[in-house]
């Protein structure tokens, strides 16, 4: 899969082949080196106990000693090269899911943190234990060969426990998917239902609907902790029975191997190598039972990760092209929200030259917002075209066009970051600029007002701003950087007179150096600077053309008037 069809997940797990092949052959060597404390004990007991040899003794104990020092550093280096898959797949995914996310919610997913969250499950599964105990597994084959090879009743013995605990891990997954799942879904639902509850947290408080929210997340919550349980009984139950399989097949293999000894047919020494060859058998495969509940988490959030990469591929690199004068035509733009729902703009078709401005009025629900949203790229049309300067909006660099666009929303959101970063687009931003911006949309002394003025941190709920006080920082964010192109969604919603004038210059000031304006407004009077209006209505147009031929015929001439005098 390539990049171009969401494959980037794909490719970054790819790109750690190389790390993964160490990772496996630094297991070969440790699984190999295993061995060393069998051979040393079969030596011990076989050679250096009959014989007396001290020399054979010392020399014997400083090759254990240099084996198991090597198996040592390569186990923990192992573990520390996954540790670092996991950290350079946060730090090359995470950015990457992050724009999908955006890009997602964009085209109609709904907003959430959840990938980087399932990306962090990933991380976690692939720096712990559970991993190498999969990576140790097919080693179980050979360990119960070498024991086979000491003597086959015990090779059989060790063969049979090994295939009951496989047979138990078998038994765990199926046991423990459906609720693991469950759990999963329903703890994503309850996340979001707190996500949503904190954006509208003043509603809540103002409505009372605190209740009815903490009664759906508890039954959200409540789901996922019952999927929790029912998979954690069912593992326990299923762990507990390796350990006490593992521990009596440990003692069971002693006691053959005493039974076998006392007929000759097996040394002290080997019995004790095949009781420590056991363990080492079954460790992963009873540490893999242990960690299958973190395994069927981070698969399942591997595959949330997948859909959502099948679902916003990555945008392939863009040209920068030159900076647009501010020709924006509309032609025939039709958009759906959705399948089968019916359309919210019909054949919407506008061309504005550059320095020119155009007023969208009419009722509510007509598609003003929705046609300002196309017109900066926050959605695609279903039909249609949107361009500027030529080229479709979609098409351009995003942080090429940002740079050259001012959008005010009708919500005004601010980033949890200082007044100055906010206006500045979350970059450093020139101070002068900023400073500019504010005064362009009447927002300086508020600011300064502020307790660190310019640096004061908002976001984060200890400074509360006033509706006028983000839309004036909203205002002034738009404004910054003289962009070409600036789309106003209703500016003076929360606005006071002073404000509205202060808006109402930068409208004239942002004509008078060129920049085509798009203003959304249900006041007549915020029009004096607008050159033509359009009307729309069921997300059609009712009515375009110059402002005061519009307005007389939608407020009568006596309403028109003040308009034009302003």
């Amino acid at each position: 899969m390539s990049a171009g069809t969401g494959g980037y997940l794909r490719e970054a797990l790819a790109a750690c082949r190389t790390a993964f092949l160490w990772v496996l052959i630094a297991g070969i060597a440790v699984n190999a080196l295993m061995l060393v404390s069998p051979i040393y004990m079969m030596q011990i007991f076989d050679r250096v106990l009959s014989s007396g040899r001290t020399e054979t003794l010392i020399y014997l104990t400083m090759i254990a000693a240099f084996a198991l020092l090597v198996l040592g550093i390569l186990d923990a280096m192992r573990q520390q090269v996954l540790v670092r898959i996991g950290g350079w797949l946060d730090r090359t995914l995470g950015p990457k899911l992050i724009d999908s996310s955006v890009r997602g919610t964009v085209t109609g997913l709904a907003p959430s943190a959840q990938p980087l969250q399932d990306l962090a499950q990933v991380r976690g599964f692939i720096g712990g234990n559970g991993i190498l105990a999969l990576i140790d597994a097919p080693w179980t084959p050979i360990f119960i060969a070498v024991i086979w090879l000491m003597h086959p009743w015990l090779g059989m013995l060790a063969a049979a426990a090994a295939v009951f605990l496989f047979t138990l891990a078998l038994i765990n997954e199926l046991a423990t998917r459906g609720p693991l799942k469950r759990a999963s879904e329903a703890q994503v639902e309850a996340q979001n239902e707190v996500v949503s509850a904190l954006r509208n947290a003043e509603l809540l408080q103002a409505l009372g609907m605190l209740p009815a929210l903490l009664a759906r997340w508890r039954h959200s919550q409540g789901r996922s902790i019952d999927g929790q349980r029912a998979a954690g009984d069912r593992a326990a139950t299923i762990i507990g029975t390796s350990k006490f399989t593992r521990l009596f097949v440990q003692v069971a293999i002693l006691g053959l191997g005493a039974h076998l000894v006392l007929r000759a047919e097996l040394t002290p020494g080997s019995m004790i190598a095949a009781s420590i060859l056991l363990g080492r058998c079954l460790a992963p495969v009873e540490q893999a039972i242990g960690a299958w509940k973190g395994f069927v988490t981070a698969r399942t959030a591997q595959a949330r990760l997948a859909r959502l990469v099948a679902a916003v591929p990555a945008e392939p690199p863009r040209m920068e092209l030159p900076p647009p004068e501010g020709r924006l035509q509309a032609d025939g733009v039709v958009y759906t929200p959705g399948p089968g729902a019916p359309p919210i703009l019909k054949r919407v078709s506008f061309y504005l030259a550059p320095g020119h401005s155009l007023g969208l009025i009419g009722p509510s629900g007509g598609g003003k917002s929705t046609l300002c949203r196309l017109l900066v790229g926050a959605a695609l049309p279903t039909a249609g075209h949107v361009r500027l300067d030529g080229t479709e909006i979609h098409s351009w660099d995003r942080a090429q066009f940002g740079r050259h666009v001012g959008y005010l929303p009708q919500a005004v959101e601010l980033f949890r970051a200082t007044v100055r970063e906010n206006i500045a687009r979350l970059a450093e931003g020139d101070p002068d600029r900023v400073v500019a911006a504010a005064r362009a949309a009447g927002a300086d002394e508020l600011i300064r007002r502020l307790p660190d003025g310019y640096e004061t941190l908002i976001g984060d709920g200890q400074v509360r701003l006033s509706g006028g006080q983000r839309q004036r920082i909203g205002l002034a964010r738009a404004l910054y950087d003289d962009p070409r192109l600036l789309i106003l969604d209703e500016p003076n919603a929360n606005l006071d007179l002073e404000g509205e004038e202060a808006l109402v210059t930068a409208l004239a000031a942002a004509k008078a150096r060129g920049a085509t304006v798009v203003l959304v407004t249900h006041r007549p009077s915020l029009l004096s600077t607008i050159d033509t209006v359009m009307m729309l209505r069921d997300g059609a147009v009712e009515l375009h053309g110059p402002r005061d031929e519009v307005l007389k015929k939608v407020t009568g001439p006596r309403l028109a008037r003040p308009a034009q005098a302003g």
